[in-house]
């Protein structure tokens, strides 16, 4: 049988305390979009992401039923910075690549297929 310790003669507990740095892991930011919503000039690579997106055409419900697109070199809105552009009423694919600049105005929303 153990001895019992002696009233007032025990040791005190010991207490280990270990520190510990916890770096949070940095938020991932998103990357550039695969829909181009609403008119505008959209960078490639920056606003959303190098492919071919498709939409449907025109907006509906607008006086004139009307899609224009151009895809251009910069974002000088020169003439000879386009590198195609159309004015369409039916559905379209486009293909556009990274540092291009592409514009659309009137048209529904574009998501990119490939």
């Amino acid at each position: 049988m153990a001895a019992a310790a002696k009233a007032g003669t025990s040791e005190p507990a010991v207490t280990v305390t270990k520190k510990v740095t916890v770096t949070p892991k940095p938020a991932e930011r998103p990357g550039p979009a695969t829909t181009v919503e609403g008119d505008g000039q959209y960078h490639v690579g920056e606003d959303m992401q190098a492919g071919t997106y498709k939409t449907a055409g025109p907006e509906k419900g607008t006086i004139i039923e009307s899609c224009y697109w151009a895809l251009t070199m910069d974002a000088s809105g020169a003439f000879g910075a386009i590198i195609a552009n159309d004015d369409l009423q039916g559905q379209v694919r486009v293909t556009v690549g990274k540092g291009e600049y592409f514009e659309t105005n009137g048209c529904q929303g574009w998501i990119r297929v490939g």
